[in-house]
């Protein structure tokens, strides 16, 4: 079992007389003994090398202010597959978000002043166009498109159905294609 020298001046680890007189000195003697073991336990949680390290370290840190001895090897591994798993909800959470991202949400760059003008005035064509439609219809459509509402949020508010919400948003999608090929 190879150490690496930097890990172990991270942490401090001298001779053991002087280490037991040292506060900490047990938590550096586990991280000497239980590193390359934890990592492999934490490495087949996260799936990667580089990260199960981050977690070993984050584990032995978060363990740092306590009074650790070679009897807590247990709550040394607990905390380090706590925190591995805390690193894969976190990466589902953030896979799912990043699904969730519509195109238009994702900012491919600054937007030149022209195009920025060129898209304001458009936006404010397409809403003067929409007052062509029925209120209700406008209504629902700027509700889910603009304020992100949902169409069961939209029905309660409305008092109308689901499937009345559904119908007017295919009306305003349809009015909105016809008024696109129209611009041309």
């Amino acid at each position: 079992m190879k150490q690496h020298a930097s890990d172990i001046a991270a942490f401090g680890y001298g001779s053991g007389a002087q280490e037991r007189a040292r506060p900490g000195g047990e938590l550096r003697k586990l991280y000497v003994t239980e590193r390359a073991r934890l990592r492999r336990l934490v490495r087949r949680i996260v799936g990667s090398a580089d990260v199960a390290e981050d977690v070993v370290q984050d584990a032995f840190v978060k363990l740092s202010g306590r009074d650790i001895g070679s009897a807590d090897v247990g709550l040394l591994v607990r905390t380090a597959q706590n925190l591995a798993r805390d690193v894969m909800r976190s990466d589902r959470v953030r896979a799912a978000y990043a699904d969730q991202m519509r195109p238009e949400q994702i900012a491919a760059g600054p937007v030149a002043p022209d195009d920025a003008a060129a898209r304001r005035e458009e936006l404010g064509d397409l809403l003067d166009a929409l007052q062509a439609l029925p209120e209700r219809t406008r209504r629902i459509f700027l509700l889910s498109r603009v304020d992100e509402v949902s169409y069961p949020q939209i029905a309660r508010m409305l008092g109308v159905s689901v499937s009345t919400v559904e119908k007017d948003m295919i009306s305003a999608i349809e009015f909105c294609r016809s008024w696109r090929r129209r611009r041309g």
